[in-house]
């Protein structure tokens, strides 16, 4: 089964604000990948790109972000169809996620994955055998 890292964790690994979260990140991206587990989405190298070129303390220059998430497309990718944005607002109003939320969920499990890992959703939650996992919650 894979492992669908949510934007969050990915932006990390280039927020020097955060140096143990940076690490952390760092040391759960290479476990997931030496593995073959690891697994994104479109949305989140879109939110990716426009997170650390506008909104880290210490911005990334668009050219070195758009080299990231070049290396990021390595991984398998869920493209976000027309089918996920309406599975996305289903559970978005059955679950009361928001609509965002709900969308990496439906790509993480249209994607096979059996872990989602983020900051945004509660730890241990479990959603259509997808488990929710804050990495950086002990």
């Amino acid at each position: 089964m894979r492992s669908f890292f949510d934007t969050n964790i990915l932006v990390y690994l280039f927020d020097e604000d955060f140096p143990e979260k940076k690490a952390q990140a760092q040391a759960l991206l290479e476990k997931e990948t030496k593995n073959g587990k690891t697994l994104v989405s479109t949305q989140v190298l879109q939110e990716f790109y426009v997170t650390v070129t506008r909104k880290l303390e210490v911005p990334l220059s668009p050219k070195k972000a758009e080299e990231i998430v070049s290396q990021f497309m390595v991984f398998p990718l869920v493209e976000i169809s027309s089918s996920h944005i309406l599975k996305a607002i289903r559970k978005s109003i059955n679950l009361q996620f928001s609509f965002w939320d709900a969308l990496i969920i439906e790509a993480a499990i249209s994607g096979g994955a059996s872990i989602l890992y983020t900051e945004d959703l509660q730890h241990g939650q479990i959603i259509d055998n997808l488990k929710i996992l804050n990495p950086f919650q002990s």
